[in-house]
Parts: structure tokens; sequence; C-alpha cells
């Protein structure tokens, strides 16, 4: 079954029918969903989901366009909800020069911190990196976040910034974008990649992959995503599936079901 590795459920867009397309997911071979939050708002939306489906598990922290909202009040709330039994990383975190909002000094200070955060707890990372790849990699590489391990979400950089992170131990989260025909760099990334250091991501309700492409996005769309690293790898998409699950629970689960 799939492993769907980011998922926002908790986003608006699926206010009319949430509960209906969570409830349709084992049926329709999802086995598992980490719902990521990004703004503070989104963390107790976050946690209500985790508690209410047992196949939901939470990352836990604030997106670098949202760092402008984090104090050190709201750090030592964050830290708290970190703790929740069913979450199971930390974030999503990281860098966003593309928006640029907030200055790059308040998303490096949040980053940082909450890198920190990831180790007190001993969680693994989702990070978010937008064109601001030598940045994240050095704040990175300065905390020794190999050491904690993660996810680089939604993988948007070349070869080269791919084996520094392959090179870490980290996996590469691979969404809709690979299906598109404009996608030639992340295609040549996904065939570059060890298998075993991929894992299945929807970002949801964005980026859907074609055929569904502009629509809004759902787990039960993930069977593209698979089929077309399957078709890039030269393996079958059921190789892609049980490769892609057994590596997020590897990530997320290392000590099995009981976290």
């Amino acid at each position: 079954m799939i492993f769907e590795t980011h998922a926002h459920y908790e986003d608006d867009a699926f206010n009319d029918d949430r509960h209906e397309i969570l409830n349709s997911l084992p049926g329709e071979g999802i086995e598992f969903v980490i719902n990521v939050s990004s703004a503070l708002s989104t963390i107790d939306k976050t946690i209500s989901l985790i508690e209410t489906y047992p196949y939901v598990y939470g990352a836990i922290g604030i997106h670098p366009s949202s760092s402008m909202e984090l104090d050190e009040d709201i750090f030592t709330w964050l830290k708290a909800k970190a703790k929740h039994p069913k979450n199971v990383a930390i974030g999503e975190i990281g860098l966003d020069y593309y928006w640029d909002t907030p200055d790059r000094e308040t998303q490096k200070k949040w980053f940082a911190r909450q890198l920190e955060l990831a180790r007190e707890l001993s969680l693994p990372l989702v990070i978010h990196s937008r064109d601001a790849a030598n940045d994240t990699f050095s704040m990175m590489k300065e905390a020794k976040a190999e050491e904690m391990g993660g996810i680089i979400h939604c993988f948007g950089y070349g070869l080269e910034q791919a084996r520094q992170y392959l090179n870490q131990g980290y996996y590469l989260g691979i969404g809709g974008v690979v299906t598109f025909t404009n996608a030639k760099k992340l295609k040549d990334v996904v065939e570059y990649a060890p298998l075993n250091q991929l894992v299945l991501e929807t970002d949801c309700p964005y980026l859907s992959p074609v055929p569904k492409r502009g629509q809004r996005n759902t787990s039960l769309n993930l069977s593209y995503v698979a089929k077309e690293i399957a078709n890039i790898k030269g393996v079958d998409y059921e190789t892609v599936v049980q490769v892609t699950n057994e590596n997020a629970r590897r990530l997320y689960f290392p000590n099995g079901m009981d976290r």
C-alpha cells in the first residue's frame, strides 16, 4: 500500500468533504498519511486529524513563510505540541527565498531553532527549501541535521544538490511535478537517486499530477506519481509502492508503530 508522506488535509480546500476523503483512503490503497503543518493556525487542526484517524500522523513545525508568527512564548507552545505521541517529525521547516517573506534573517533564526527542536525531541525533519539551496544545506550541515534524518519535501533542485542530500542520507520527496512534461530536471534526479531514498508525497491540495493537473490534489492521485517513477527507473509499479512505503516507515516509525 502507498505511504503518503506530505499532505495538508487541514487546508480550507477540504472543508466540504474532508471526512469523506480521509475515510476513503484505506480502501483505495493509502496505508498512512503524514499531515504536515505550516502556519500556527494549522497545528491544532493537524492534531485534531491525527487524533481522529488512526492512519494519519503529524509533522509539526512552522513554514519559513510563516516564521514571522514565532516568538519565544509561541515557540514554547510549539514545543509542547510537538511532543504529541502521534507527531512523527518537525516540519515543514526551512527557507523560502522565492517569496522572500519574511526577511531572510527571520527565516534563518527560526529554521535554526526548529532544527534544534528536532534534535531535542529525536524527531526527523520535513524540509522546505525553495530558491535557497546553498543556505539550506549549509545550515543543515552546521546543525548536523544528517543525524536527525528527514525528507527534502517537493525536491526542486538539480543533480548536484540531490547528490549532497542523498550523501547525507536524506530522502527526496517526489510528487506530482515529476509527471509534468517540462520537469526534465526532476526526472533526471529521480533516475539518478536510489529508489531506497525516494518517498511519495502530494502536498495536497496543491501540485496535482498529470492527468489531474489544475484540479485539487488528494492522496488518491499518488498512483500517477508512482507510475511515473516506475517508468523513469525501469521497474514495476508495485516495486515503487513497496520500497517507498518501506522508506517512509523506516524514517517515521523507526521503533515500529508505538509512537
